[in-house]
């Protein structure tokens, strides 16, 4: 919204100046000065809080056409058809490039052409229908939709490198899932959302089992295989609404929104099986993972977000000591 702003001001700055030097203004003054003046106004009224709040795309859809509006006016007052202004339209096509996609942007340059045919008509000793004409127009219009074009395509490049980085901001590279800073913040906005609502959540603990022997006897390699494994079997154990993170080495935590002590046991029973029975071949041996999980309910728990990552870590350790006993395993 601030470059919009300075491309408004800009293009107000050079049709002015233009128009003063031309005669425009001492010629006509009240015209001329009132579209001064409206565009001068709308664009303080389009950054007003009121001025659609939150819709962002449909302001700028508004500004741009308005740019339009006004860049066609001033070519009225300074020449018609012949006006030396007629490369301002180049700032609301680049700006619609930039920002509201190649459709909105080629219906722009559409409109410029309209725009051209009419202000040539009234323009006297210019005839529309002349071959001098259909040069003059595909000449300055050429260039517009090459940039047009050239605009739009490094808009949609930037978007898609930016979604990229962002992705890789808030997601661990070997899983996919969210990594630990990302977790922390949607962990945060939910439990300030149930603090405020008297609402509940639950938080699973969860760590590999044996992770290092996987390590120690088939390889790094293996030993990620298993922990890619273990995501995919937590993405499918849980709701849609539920979000789960690798926070480092083999050590998991998923966050359900709105879930009960009851739901949460569900979803550890889930969890457990579909590790379990999922097998990774590791050199031509089925290997079983296992993890162990603890469990904390807010509020029932705690209300305190450091107190429950705390409780949930110690159940978990002592869901990894019960799992050591014998027979633990055969019975996950």
């Amino acid at each position: 919204m601030r470059s919009t702003r300075s491309i408004e001001i800009l293009c107000l700055a050079l049709a002015a100046l233009v128009l003063i030097w031309s005669g425009a203004l001492a010629s006509q003054m009240w015209p001329v000065l009132g579209l001064l003046v409206a565009f001068a106004l709308a664009i303080v009224g389009f950054r007003g809080r009121r001025f659609l709040p939150g819709r962002t795309r449909s302001k700028l859809l508004i500004e741009s056409w308005s740019m339009v509006v006004f860049i066609t006016g001033v070519l009225w007052f300074t020449g018609k058809g012949g006006s030396p202004l007629f490369n301002l339209y180049l700032l609301p096509i680049i700006l619609s490039a930039l920002t509201l996609g190649r459709v909105i942007t080629l219906l722009q340059v559409a409109a410029v052409a309209v725009c051209h045919l009419l202000l040539a008509m009234t323009t006297p000793g210019l005839d529309v229908i002349s071959l001098f004409y259909a040069s003059q127009v595909v000449g300055q219009l050429a260039p517009f939709l090459l940039v047009a074009y050239l605009t739009t395509t490094l808009s949609a490049d930037i978007t898609e490198a930016r979604e990229r980085i962002e992705n890789l901001a808030q997601t661990d590279s070997l899983t996919g899932l969210f990594n630990v800073r990302m977790f922390n913040e949607v962990w945060q906005r939910e439990h300030d959302a149930c603090e405020r609502n008297r609402g509940v959540y639950a938080l699973l603990m969860i760590d590999m089992d044996k992770l290092k022997e996987i390590n120690d006897i088939f390889g790094l390699e293996a030993g990620n295989s298993a922990i890619t494994l273990v995501a995919q079997c937590l993405q499918r154990s849980i709701r849609t609404t539920d979000h789960a993170a690798r926070l480092g080495g083999d050590e998991f935590a998923v966050l359900l929104p709105g879930a009960s002590p009851e739901v949460a046991e569900a979803v550890i029973k889930r969890v457990r099986h579909n590790v379990y029975k999922t097998t990774l071949d590791l050199k031509s041996r089925m290997i079983r993972c296992s993890v162990s999980i603890g469990v904390v309910n807010y509020p029932k728990d705690s209300r305190d977000m450091r107190d429950l990552r705390s409780l949930a870590d110690d159940k978990m350790y002592r869901d990894k000591e019960l799992r050591r006993s014998p027979g633990a395993e055969a019975n996950a």
